[in-house]
């Protein structure tokens, strides 16, 4: 009989059992990814696109992505939602820098039909006037009100100075993002990076192999012909700038540096200093900013990846008071990291945390999957876990200070506040 009075012994973890999904070929550079390990009869599909807003003129990636389901001649945008509501179908669509996604979650008998309403309505999108008309007064509107908000206005700041040395990367909204949309742009966008810019297909649902042929066979004609490039040597504006916000009762604050992705050999040490720093409650951004000085009701950092390279921010939001005592405090902390050991017992503290965290985000299918592609956009598998939790087994108090002393200089930072 279980002994409910005292506690479990603890086992650690080395490796987690994966489930591998399924790859098919599309073309040479096109794939598509299954896992058919569902135990329920739900589903989902993602359609990749290479739209992201590094791609296009200034505005035209995101109002593509947003009249995707906007119409067609034969079909209103009302009539598609309308289909695909009977047949029980959610879809969500989102843009990135590098990417676009347009994903389906359903039941897995109704796939098929809703692949075949969803590429339909893509493929013969009319960009009816009316409706741009709608959606430029809509993100106008949207963006005006994003300008009242410190937390935009640093976020947007701090995006053009991270990214200070590439075009693409630092472009911002502006209000003639709004002035300059046509059908014309929108139309020649949409036949370059859709209906030629399919790079990647996932499906997770107990699917049958007819219904893999059936979907390589609907959205086939849609792969990129060629191999996606990318910016790599991105340098960010070191230095201080406050964005005057009147009348604003908080600041805003974002500060950070360029830094690498999960190809560099150091990623999954710099996770443990970022999580110790700042990725979790009990961080000692956490603790000593909000805990101790209740400066602000949350502060984080992390570490963000694209194809090329990555980057490290911290954010936060204080009242307008204590900017520059919440600045010295992140400062002090960075320092600290620097030039003191952390106890065991933290290091411990975090291990376990970042061992649970992965093993959360590989429970189930479609969180697996998730983990896959996370890696797969560097060329790397499950193992690529594996070896983290390997790298986190051995990382040491000493090889945090390091880390914290090659990737952390205050000098090196950009930093942005706005209010």
């Amino acid at each position: 009989m279980l002994n409910r009075s005292q506690q479990p012994e603890l086992q650690a973890i080395h490796k987690i059992d994966f489930v591998k999904p399924q790859q098919f070929d599309i073309t040479s550079t096109v794939k598509l990814y299954f896992m058919k390990e569902v135990a329920n009869d739900t589903a989902r599909f993602d359609l990749y696109f290479d739209a992201g807003t590094v791609k296009g003129e200034k505005g035209i990636p995101s109002f593509v992505n947003s009249l995707l389901l906007s119409g067609t001649q034969d079909k209103s945008s009302t009539l598609i939602h309308e289909q695909i509501d009977a047949l029980g179908g959610f879809m969500e669509s989102g843009i990135s820098f590098e990417s676009a996604v347009t994903s389906m979650f359903c039941l897995r008998e109704n796939v098929l039909p809703l692949m075949h309403i969803l590429t339909d309505a893509i493929q013969n999108v009319a960009f009816f006037e009316r409706e741009i008309d709608e959606l430029v007064q809509d993100k106008k509107q949207g963006y005006l009100m994003n300008l009242e908000k410190v937390s935009f206005l640093a976020q947007r700041g701090f995006q053009q100075r991270l990214f200070h040395t590439s075009e693409n990367y630092s472009k911002v909204a502006n209000l003639d993002y709004y002035e300059n949309i046509s059908s014309s742009k929108l139309k020649s966008f949409y036949r370059e990076n859709y209906l030629e810019g399919l790079f990647k297909v996932v499906v997770v649902g107990n699917l049958e192999q007819d219904a893999i042929d059936e979907i390589i066979d609907t959205i086939g004609k849609w792969s990129k012909p060629t191999s996606r490039e990318f910016e790599s040597n991105i340098k960010n504006l070191p230095g201080n700038t406050h964005i005057e916000k009147e009348g604003a009762v908080q600041t805003a604050i974002r500060l950070g540096k360029i830094l690498f992705n999960k190809t560099h050999e150091d990623y999954n040490d710099f996770v443990v200093l970022n999580t110790v720093l700042g990725d979790y409650f009990g961080s000692r951004l956490m603790s000593n900013i909000r805990e101790d000085k209740g400066y602000t009701y949350g502060i984080g950092s992390m570490l963000s990846e694209y194809n090329k390279f990555g980057y490290f921010m911290i954010a936060t939001e204080v009242a307008t008071e204590f900017k520059d005592a919440t600045l010295k405090e992140i400062k002090f902390e960075i320092e600290k990291l620097q030039t003191e050991l952390i106890s065991e017992e933290e290091m411990d503290l975090v291990k376990n945390y970042l061992l649970g965290q992965l093993l959360k985000s590989a429970d189930g299918p479609y969180s697996m999957m998730d983990l896959y592609t996370s890696a797969q956009i560097h060329g790397f598998d499950f193992e690529f876990y594996n070896k983290c939790i390997e790298d986190l087994h051995k990382i040491t108090p000493e090889r945090i200070k390091e880390l914290a002393v090659k990737y952390l200089n205050w000098e090196d930072m950009t930093i942005v506040t706005a209010g």
